[in-house]
C-alpha cells in the first residue's frame, strides 16, 4: 500500500506551476480591466489545481497499465512501481475531476457564462485521453498542442471571462505566453524520456523530432514569451515586468543546448516550472498595473 508521501509524490506537486500560472495571468488581466473578484479567482485556482492533479493520476494509471513507466529516469509512478493498485490511482483521478467539476460549476453559475460548461467537459475529456483510451493522443506527438490550448487560451482566458468578461489583446498575449512556457515544461519532460518512450512505442513530439531538434524547440519556446513581453511593453509599459524572468530562462536554455540529459534534465524540468511561475506572476502584475499607465 502506498504511503502518504508516495501519494503526494504521485500527485506530482512540481507540476503545480502549470495550474497556478494561468490563474495569475488571467486574474491580473481582470484586475487591469477594473474587476477585483477574489472569490472567483480562488475558484478558478481550485479548478486548475484539481485538474492538474487529476490528469497526473490519470497519466500514472494509463501509463502504468501499459507498462510505459516500468523503466523511468524520473521519479517512480504509483502504478509503474506497484506502490498502489491501478484502481486506486484511477479513483484518485476521478476524485480530482469531481472536485474540479464542482468548483467549475460554482464558478460558471456565479459568472453566468454557461457555455463554459462545455469547455469544462472538453478539458476533462482531453485530460483523460492524453494517455488514456485505445489511441491516446499524447502517444502521437499531439501533447504539446493540447497543452498549449488547455493551459494557455482556455485556462487564462477562461479565468478572465469568469471574472471580468471579454479579454483584451494583452490578456491574449499573456495566454499565449503561459501556453508556450507550459509546453516548454512538457518538452523538457519528454526530452528526458526519449530513450524510454522509444522503447514503449510512445511517439511523443520529442521522439518524433529527435534529441537535437527537441533541444532547439525548447530554446525557441522559452525565448518566445520574452519577445512577447518586450513587444507588449510598447503598448503597456508594465508588461515589461515579464522580462524579470529572463535570466532564469537563459539559464535553462544554456543547460538544454549544452547537452543536459538524464537526471540533469529533472532539474531543468523543475526550473522550467519555476520559470513559468515567475514569468506568469510578473506578467500578471504587469496586466493588473496596465490600467494605471
Amino acid at each position: 500500500m502506498a504511503t502518504l508521501a508516495q501519494w503526494i509524490e504521485g500527485a506530482r506537486p512540481r507540476t503545480l506551476p502549470t495550474a497556478i500560472s494561468p490563474v495569475l495571468v488571467g486574474t491580473g488581466a481582470a484586475i487591469g480591466s477594473g474587476t477585483i473578484a477574489p472569490g472567483r479567482a480562488l475558484l478558478a485556482l481550485v479548478v486548475a489545481v484539481s485538474l492538474v492533479v487529476a490528469v497526473n493520476f490519470a497519466n500514472d494509471y494509463s501509463d502504468g497499465i501499459r507498462g510505459t513507466d516500468d523503466t523511468r529516469v524520473g521519479p517512480q509512478r504509483l502504478v509503474g512501481s506497484k506502490a498502489a493498485a491501478p484502481v486506486q490511482v484511477r479513483t484518485a483521478a476521478f476524485v480530482g475531476f469531481a472536485v474540479a467539476g464542482l468548483a467549475g460549476l460554482t464558478l460558471v453559475s456565479l459568472s453566468r457564462q454557461w457555455w463554459l460548461l462545455g469547455i469544462g467537459v472538453l478539458c476533462v475529456v482531453g485530460a483523460w485521453f492524453y494517455t488514456g483510451g485505445k489511441r491516446p493522443y499524447g502517444y502521437t506527438g499531439l501533447g504539446e498542442v493540447a497543452v498549449f490550448v488547455f493551459f494557455g487560451p482556455i485556462a487564462v482566458l477562461g479565468t478572465v471571462i469568469t471574472q471580468s468578461g471579454a479579454p483584451g489583446p494583452l490578456a491574449i498575449v499573456g495566454a499565449v505566453g503561459v501556453g508556450v512556457l507550459t509546453c516548454a515544461v512538457l518538452v523538457a519532460n519528454n526530452l528526458r524520456d526519449i530513450p524510454t518512450d522509444e522503447l514503449a512505442d510512445k511517439r511523443t513530439l520529442a521522439v518524433l523530432l529527435g534529441d537535437a531538434d527537441t533541444r532547439r524547440l525548447y530554446a525557441a519556446i522559452v525565448i518566445l514569451p520574452f519577445v512577447l513581453s518586450l513587444l507588449s511593453a510598447l503598448r503597456s509599459l508594465p508588461m515589461a515586468l515579464g522580462l524579470l524572468a529572463l535570466p532564469l530562462g537563459i539559464t535553462q536554455v544554456r543547460r538544454v543546448l549544452g547537452g543536459a540529459d538524464g537526471r540533469k534534465l529533472i532539474r531543468v524540468l523543475r526550473d522550467t516550472g519555476i520559470l513559468l511561475l515567475v514569468w506568469s506572476a510578473a506578467t500578471g502584475v504587469g496586466l493588473a498595473l496596465g490600467a494605471l499607465v
